[in-house]
C-alpha cells in the first residue's frame, strides 16, 4: 500500500447506525448521544492531534467538538455520514487553534507518501514509524493550514475528495489543489532535507 494507514474502512451499517443515533440524540435522548461520543471520541482526538501534534490540545479540541456537535444536533443533515459531520466541526476548530498560534505552526502523521507516489518507494517502507513521523512533522510545519488540514484529511485519514470538500466547506476542485500543492511542497522539502529517502534515480 501507498500509504500509512491508521484507520480502518468505515462500516456502512455502522454509518447507518449513527445516524439512528443521532435523530434519537437530536430528540432530546442523552444515552443515545453518549454513545456517539464513546464511538468517536478516538477518532476525533487523533484527528485533531494529527493537525496540532499537541495531545493535550488535541484532547480539548476533542471535547470542545462533542459540545459543539450536542449544541447544533439540530442543524445535522443526516444525508451526512455523522461522522463526516462531526469531523468538519473538530477539523474546523483544530485549524482555528492552528492558525491562532502563529509562527508555531505545527502537524503530525505517520505518512509514507512524502514522495506522491501511487505506491510507497522501498527506502521510506524500511523507515521505522517514528523516523517517518518526524520527518513529516519537520516537513509539514511549512504547508499552509488550508493545505495541511486536505493533506491529512484525503491522505492520511483517507477520505474521499468529496468528503473533504464537505468538511473544509470548499469544492473538490479546491481540495485536489491544497493535496496537489502540499505534495509538491513535501517533495520538494524531501528531496531538500532527506535526499537519501528519494526513490531510487533521486528524482523528488
Amino acid at each position: 500500500m501507498g500509504v500509512l494507514r491508521l484507520f480502518t474502512s468505515r462500516d456502512v451499517n455502522a454509518e447507518a447506525d449513527d445516524r439512528v443515533l443521532a435523530k434519537a440524540a437530536r430528540a432530546g435522548d442523552e444515552e443515545a448521544f453518549a454513545l456517539l461520543v464513546k464511538r468517536h471520541q478516538g477518532g476525533v482526538r487523533r484527528l485533531a492531534a494529527r493537525i496540532l501534534l499537541d495531545e493535550e490540545e488535541a484532547r480539548d479540541i476533542a471535547q470542545l467538538a462533542f459540545i459543539r456537535a450536542w449544541e447544533n444536533l439540530s442543524r445535522y443533515d443526516p444525508s451526512w455520514c455523522f461522522s463526516t459531520w462531526l469531523y468538519r466541526i473538530a477539523s474546523n476548530l483544530a485549524i482555528d487553534a492552528l492558525r491562532a498560534r502563529g509562527s508555531r505552526d505545527r502537524t503530525h502523521q505517520t505518512h509514507l507518501r512524502l514522495v506522491g507516489e501511487e505506491e510507497a518507494p522501498k527506502a521510506p517502507e524500511l523507515l521505522q514509524e517514528k523516523e517517518v513521523e518526524s520527518i513529516f512533522h519537520q516537513l509539514a510545519q511549512i504547508l499552509p493550514p488550508a493545505q495541511r488540514q486536505a493533506f491529512v484529511l484525503r491522505e492520511v485519514e483517507g477520505l474521499s475528495t468529496s468528503e473533504v470538500a464537505k468538511i473544509m466547506g470548499c469544492t473538490e476542485t479546491t481540495v485536489r489543489n491544497h493535496v496537489f500543492s502540499a505534495r509538491a511542497t513535501l517533495r520538494r522539502e524531501l528531496a531538500r532535507r532527506y535526499p537519501e529517502y528519494l526513490p531510487r534515480g533521486g528524482e523528488a
